[in-house]
């Protein structure tokens, strides 16, 4: 028997509550940031060779271990520099 709810409601149904979102955006943009500018640092350094992929998690790693909490107290402080320079939704 055919199921009524659509994948997209199913994956809803998964989703956290939107009181996770001041935590959950710091914490993907904190591991993308870090993957892509650690990459680029550490293969700057070493180039693409076998040491960069013995380097490179070790670097990411310690560059998300700075990044992540910096983000979670930075990030109210940008908000309201960001409102200062845009204007607000509607007006």
């Amino acid at each position: 028997m055919p199921s009524n709810s659509s994948p997209s409601s199913r994956a809803r149904g998964r989703k956290l509550p939107a009181r996770y979102a001041g935590f959950i955006m710091p914490l993907v943009l904190s591991v993308l940031m870090t993957l892509v500018v650690s990459a680029i640092a550490t293969a700057r350094s070493l180039g693409f060779s076998g040491d960069f992929l013995a380097t490179w998690p070790a670097a990411w790693g310690l560059s998300w271990l700075v990044a992540f909490p910096t983000l979670l107290l930075v990030l109210p402080l940008v908000r309201r520099i960001v409102a200062l320079m845009v204007e607000a939704p509607g007006r």
